[in-house]
């Protein structure tokens, strides 16, 4: 893909320095969005990623998202609301709770619903969710950072931005804070995500704070193990229409 991957673009430091509009941010969180949903809902088989984040979201020439990578994908039914997984799989920061610790809920489509979570928090804050060189320790975890900000009425720290910038960065945290909550029965689904992206932001409330959790979880009693996957390695073949690259 001509520009490559999307975390070239929204981390500091990345091989990419033209920076994105906020336009095109929303445009590629309404893409990847899409991607998503398609593989829930729009094939004859269910299609769980398990590893959404920005490695695995390609960019055209036009900047359309290409959701790829599909190494740790499995199928299930589409009447599958609860699916068998024999070991986690996915990227430790991505991956929602319930892939290592079965009380907080059976793994299903929502945990793609996590991922892409915290992928539009990394869109948003343009930073990893976790960074242990913060200026302030408040702001060490990015999602608890913003929602204490939203919470208080506060703005977000964006700079000089016009208001429909600022509703765009607003709408997109306040989803993303949906689909983290820790209890998978808490996330919505990718349609009701959509449904709220391209919807009004007045419309939407902040969820509870206690709902989701913070990075210092221990995960020292997962089922398995935890995979990365080398996109370099594979091969791609594309399908436009629906913001899908299968590997």
């Amino acid at each position: 893909m001509p520009n490559a991957s999307l975390d070239k673009f929204i981390f500091s430091g990345g091989e990419k320095k033209t920076p994105f509009s906020w336009d095109t941010i929303y445009d590629i969180a309404l893409g990847v969005a899409r991607g998503i949903e398609y593989l829930h809902s729009g094939c004859d088989m269910q299609i769980l990623h398990f590893d959404i984040k920005p490695h695995n979201i390609l960019l055209d020439e036009n900047f359309t998202p290409k959701v790829s990578d599909f190494g740790l994908a499995k199928l299930y039914s589409t009447d599958d609301s609860i699916v068998s997984l024999t070991a986690a799989r996915g990227t430790l920061g991505y991956t929602a709770l319930e892939l290592f610790y079965k009380s907080i809920g059976g793994a299903s489509y929502k945990a793609d619903v996590y991922s892409f979570g915290m992928l539009l928090m990394e869109m948003v804050g343009r930073r990893k969710n976790v960074n242990s060189c913060a200026d302030h320790s408040s702001q060490i975890y990015f999602p608890s950072w913003i929602y204490d900000r939203i919470q208080q009425g506060k703005d977000m720290e964006l700079g000089n931005v016009t208001e429909d910038v600022a509703k765009f960065a607003k709408k997109m945290t306040l989803v993303a804070l949906w689909c983290i909550q820790m209890k998978p029965v808490d996330r919505p689904s990718m349609s009701k995500v959509l449904e709220m992206l391209e919807g009004e932001v007045g419309l939407l409330q902040i969820p509870p704070k206690r709902s989701f959790y913070p990075p210092e979880v221990s995960v020292e009693e997962d089922h398995g193990s935890v995979h990365d996957c080398n996109l370099s390695k594979q091969r791609t073949s594309t399908l436009d229409n629906k913001g899908i690259v299968m590997l």
